[in-house]
């Protein structure tokens, strides 16, 4: 009995031995896969978290984006007729825009306000006549989307306290001597604007201004100042000058705030103060103009005189 037991105790001793090494390597090859497992998913959670936190970065940074874009398509294209929380200017003040009109409209007349007029509208219509009649041009190329984040910087700025577009605010204060000064300094360009923009005078008369006062490209300015019915009107414009000519010259070299209130303390000194009619100017281009084509012939005169003169005898005494 007691060898048998031994025996059987031998062999299940070496089976054990046997096993053990099997058990060992499944055991440990369980255990890797759980850790991998476990090593797997904390890392995708943890990715999730990053990726999250990316997607959130991005959709800030879109927005941030979009919202620059905006501010910028509002600034090149809409100060010059609105302001937001200043006041009226030639259109209306967009303030709280949303809060007499719907969104869907708004943004119907943002794309194309000629084709919102065409349809008969009478909101629009009451738009048009406060204006005085003037229709508000088309952005070329606006998209729906980007009329749609103009409305969403145009709320987003209403519920400041002070807009970055409410204007210059100018105010009803006399401007000094100085101020009048330096206003026709800058633009006659005897002193050049800060970035570079060209001075008025280069396209624009003025009555104001001594000599022929400027040139013809432009309008003459001397009741600009009346024309835009005061000061805000006429700073908003300057802000953005809404002509073809003018808004890609001044995109990139815009008028400063300062310059904007000496050019305007200028203007309506002129407009109220020198407000001359501009004949004099013009019959002094002409006179100059007539005197310079005189002047031309008597030199075509003086040089060629003998020359023609000696063509004419030798052809004449041939024909003899």
């Amino acid at each position: 009995m007691i060898r048998v037991a031994l025996g059987a105790r031998g062999a299940f001793d070496k089976a054990i031995d046997e096993c053990l090494p099997v058990f060992n390597q499944t055991t440990m090859r369980k255990v890797h896969e759980l850790v991998e497992k476990r090593a797997m998913s904390e890392a995708m959670r943890t990715a999730g978290r990053w990726g999250a936190m990316v997607l959130v970065l991005l959709a800030l940074g879109g927005s941030a984006v979009e919202a620059q874009e905006a501010a910028e398509l509002f600034r090149q294209n809409c100060i010059s007729c609105h302001t937001i929380g200043g006041g009226r200017l030639v259109g209306p003040d967009l303030k709280n825009v949303e809060e007499r009109q719907d969104r869907s409209w708004l943004v119907d007349f943002v794309v194309d306000p000629t084709a919102v007029l065409g349809r008969g509208d009478t909101y629009a219509l009451e738009l048009k006549d406060a204006s005085g009649g003037v229709v508000m041009p088309r952005i070329a190329g606006l998209t729906r989307k980007q009329a749609e984040s103009l409305l969403d910087l145009v709320m987003a700025e209403s519920l400041l306290e002070q807009s970055q577009f409410a204007g210059l605010g100018l105010g009803d204060e006399p401007f000094t001597a100085l101020d009048i000064a330096w206003g026709e300094v800058y633009f006659s360009g005897t002193r050049r604007l800060l970035n570079g923009g060209p001075p008025c005078l280069s396209c624009h008369t003025i009555g104001a201004m001594a000599g022929l006062r400027g040139g013809r490209i432009g309008p003459d300015l001397t009741r600009v100042y009346e024309r835009l019915q005061g000061r805000k009107n006429l700073a908003s414009w300057l802000q953005a000058p809404a002509t073809e000519i003018m808004r890609p010259i001044y995109l990139s070299k815009s008028i400063t705030s300062d310059e904007i209130k000496l050019l305007v303390a200028f203007l309506e000194d002129t407009a109220r103060n020198r407000a001359e009619d501009n004949y004099t100017a013009r019959l002094t281009m002409l006179l100059l103009g007539l005197g310079g084509a005189g002047f031309g012939f008597m030199l075509a005169d003086g040089v060629w005189r003998n020359r023609f003169r000696g063509v004419r005898r030798a052809l004449v005494r041939g024909e003899r």
